[in-house]
């Protein structure tokens, strides 16, 4: 079987307009509206992607999530194949409030949060966010593994709120070079409730991905593309060609998805 066949769920995604200080022409070719991020996901087989507004990140430390979420509330049903992640700023309170209701809504199936573009560091507001995701056991994507994101602090959160489950974002991120972070942290877990997703651009070196699965298993690690920023069907295709068995490749494209978020992508 050709895993190019299997529909694949890409749990890390966003939309919106790329704004990070970068030259406009960066800025023009990183950005894609919901319709963009939907058709490229489409041309890859990708039946669904859960995406977070990129307004509500960007600019770094100037980012709206309150219009932000209610931006994708209102796009993300229109938008065959998406589904959102509302985004919590925790120096925003008001995005609680927002997470509280749409966390109700069929479209919404998870939190975002990013210390580094809010501009926090996770421990100043950890207690709260954590608890607020246990509380609605709840899918949290972060992050990883920046200053004020580092993966053994999130681990710290996830280990003391088993109720939450914990996405650490971007297999291979580091802001010191070191490409273990993220599975590291997995390591560190000690409920069973932390997973990693393969959207960074490190993704590409040779034996990454494999070396994550040989650690900590293929059930804990979820397919992403941190698309527009970066090409949804590059992104699919290092996973489809990678030197995995086919069993082990639909579980990172779609099943483990599925099983984590305990949703019907057919609805």
């Amino acid at each position: 079987m050709s895993t190019e066949s299997i529909q694949a769920i890409d749990v890390h995604g966003h939309y919106g307009t790329y704004n990070c200080g970068k030259p406009d022409l960066i800025n023009e070719l990183m950005t894609g509206d919901a319709n963009v991020v939907a058709e490229r996901a489409r041309r890859a087989n990708i039946q669904l992607t859960i995406v977070s507004p990129l307004e509500a990140l960007l600019p770094r430390g100037h980012g709206n999530a309150i219009s932000g979420n209610l931006h994708a509330a209102r796009v993300i049903p229109e938008t065959p194949g998406l589904r959102q992640y509302v985004v919590i700023d925790p120096r925003q309170p008001e995005t609680y409030r927002q997470a509280e209701e749409m966390l109700k809504l069929p479209t919404c199936v998870g939190i975002k949060i990013h210390p580094e573009e809010h501009v926090y560091h996770i421990n100043e507001f950890g207690e709260a966010l954590f608890a607020f995701a246990a509380q609605h056991r709840a899918v949290v994507l972060s992050h990883s593994s920046e200053r004020n994101s580092q993966a053994s602090d999130l681990v710290d959160w996830a280990n003391r709120f088993p109720e939450m489950k914990l996405i650490l974002a971007h297999i291979g991120c580091g802001w010191d070079s070191d490409c273990t972070h993220q599975v590291r942290g997995i390591q560190q877990s000690r409920h069973g409730n932390v997973f990693a997703d393969t959207s960074s651009a490190r993704s590409i070196t040779p034996k990454l991905i494999e070396w994550a699965v040989e650690k900590v298993g293929a059930d804990r690690v979820l397919f992403g593309t941190d698309t527009p920023l970066y090409m949804t069907s590059m992104q699919r295709n290092r996973i489809d060609q990678a030197d995995l068995s086919d069993a082990i490749k639909q579980q990172i494209l779609r099943d483990n998805a599925i099983r984590l978020f305990g949703f019907n992508p057919e609805e």
